[in-house]
């Protein structure tokens, strides 16, 4: 208990050193419509939070968000399994999850945008961008399996399931994790992004192209705020979840002596 209070008070005092900062910042500039200070971004987010409006913009967005890395973990966990064991299908998918990578966000939402319309584009790009992360990560996973370890499986005849245990699961997860943590703010990053361009209706990302439009700086920050604000809450369910299941259903780290 006192370790998490005082992590707490740790994120506080860092949250209030560069809220400080900024309010410092936007005293010194002088120009609220470009540089707008912290409480006037707080009024406004408090004066979005009394409108329905709001959380119907934000619930579309968080599903946009969700199905786009959802989406995008399940395609990558298949993808690196054929991968990991054909050598050809990985030479094929390498190059072109580094064209996905290099491209420009702005430009794959163009395409799109012209290919399936605009109420669909936030989740396909919000996949497209973090899929070679998931990749990626899986990919090197597999890559770092212990070879002896799966010539031992195979001599035994471990199954399908026994394997996945002993096996794949120690060697791949942490590989998952960091790509599904690397992925929660790079998924709201490209999914606003998108929303921005394409401009599907009632979404975050429409409300900020529409405050930027007006020169409502204050808006955008708070727009912005509040998908921070999001991103982090998500993160942390996601961490929970993760600590509450290694309680619960521990990973060894290999097969030993007795199971083999």
């Amino acid at each position: 208990m006192m370790k998490i209070t005082k992590t707490i008070c740790r994120i506080l005092l860092i949250a209030a050193f560069w809220l400080l900062i900024w309010w410092i910042g936007a005293e010194i500039y002088g120009k609220p419509l470009i540089l707008p200070s912290p409480p006037d971004v707080i009024k406004t987010l408090f004066a979005f939070l009394q409108t329905s409006e709001f959380y119907l913009f934000t619930l579309n967005s968080l599903i946009n968000v969700l199905i786009g890395l959802i989406l995008a973990i399940v395609i990558g966990i298949l993808l690196a399994l054929v991968t990991s064991y054909s050598r050809l299908l990985r030479d094929l998918i390498l190059p072109v999850m580094t064209v996905i990578k290099a491209t420009p966000v702005a430009s794959f939402i163009i395409l799109v945008y012209v290919l399936i319309g605009a109420q669909k584009v936030p989740s396909f790009i919000t996949m497209l961008i973090v899929l070679p992360v998931v990749w990626t990560n899986l990919d090197t996973g597999f890559h770092s399996m212990d070879k002896n370890l799966l010539e031992v499986a195979r001599i035994y005849r471990f199954t399908f399931i026994k394997k996945l245990r002993l096996l794949v699961l120690p060697s791949v997860s942490p590989y998952l994790i960091s790509a599904c943590r690397t992925s929660l703010g790079l998924a709201w990053k490209a999914g606003i992004a998108a929303e921005i361009i394409a401009m599907p209706r009632d979404t975050i990302g429409v409300e900020i192209g529409l405050a930027k439009q007006y020169l409502e700086s204050a808006e955008v920050f708070a727009w912005t705020l509040t998908v921070v604000l999001l991103s982090l809450l998500i993160e942390f369910g996601f961490s929970a979840l993760l600590r509450k299941l290694a309680h619960k259903y521990p990973i060894k780290g290999g097969a030993s002596n007795a199971e083999i």
